[in-house]
């Protein structure tokens, strides 16, 4: 059996956690977490930063009335980072403003998260944990990054037959990592353009002006997508609704 952990938040919510060390045990951690059965998956990555106010405030609409709805719409798995900041605070207040019963899963590594009953940091870069997350999975490692393989392969696990996508918006230098991945295991990647970042550099290396080596190496996987923020809720939640549909 794998170390599974009870956690609860100041807030008063609750979620289970598995420790896991070993990739060959993911099967097994997330059936001990309660995660069972093949479900469509939404894989999420990126950031949320060097961005205006404004453009802000429309990444956060596009969680609450594109991603989170998708996610409870289609009974989908959404699998992120796990940590209080960037896409995974945004996922998980949106998830909480719906009122969202989708499993919310975070992947992170153990040196570099804050568990709520933890009183000193592990890490001067150590984040706390996402709150309305339901499910950690907590891989063994100590810097930023190592996460990345570990959270396709448990989107992979999550997923089993089913479809899934992964969704980028703006991010640095992890997220071209993160895209990389998602590539390599053969799973789709849909930047939205727009949203600053990694993800302009994707959408730019796809409409033929690459700015960057690997967003132009990405752009010629035929695993990328993108979409742009401003083409409108409906829009973006019939284009990502029909990929978790195939």
């Amino acid at each position: 059996m794998e170390h599974l952990l009870q956690l609860t938040f100041n807030q008063g919510q609750t979620a289970t956690a598995a420790k896991v060390s070993d990739v060959s045990a993911l099967p097994t951690a997330l059936e001990q977490l309660g995660l069972i059965g093949s479900r469509p998956c939404l894989v999420i990555v990126g950031g949320a930063s060097q961005i205006s106010a404004d453009d802000f405030v429309r990444i956060q609409s596009l969680f609450v009335e594109v991603l989170a709805p998708i996610a409870q719409t289609c009974g989908a798995y959404v699998v992120d980072g796990g940590t209080d900041a960037g896409v995974m605070q945004l996922i998980g207040h949106a998830r909480k403003q719906i009122n969202g019963e989708f499993p919310l899963v975070g992947v992170a590594p153990t040196g570099k998260v804050i568990l709520p009953d933890q009183t000193t940091a592990v890490a001067d870069d150590a984040t706390p944990l996402e709150p309305n997350h339901t499910h950690f999975v907590l891989i063994s490692g100590c810097h930023w990054g190592d996460e990345s393989p570990w959270l396709v392969e448990v989107a992979t696990v999550l997923s089993g037959d089913a479809p899934s996508v992964t969704i980028l918006l703006n991010g640095g230098e992890i997220t071209f990592l993160d895209a990389a991945n998602s590539v390599n295991a053969g799973r789709l990647v849909m930047a939205i353009a727009g949203s600053g970042r990694t993800a302009d550099k994707l959408a730019s290396a796809l409409h033929g002006n690459p700015t960057d080596e690997r967003a132009k190496e990405l752009a010629a996987s035929g695993k990328l997508q993108t979409i742009d923020l401003d083409a409108g809720w409906e829009k973006l939640t019939n284009t990502i609704t029909n990929l978790l549909a195939n």
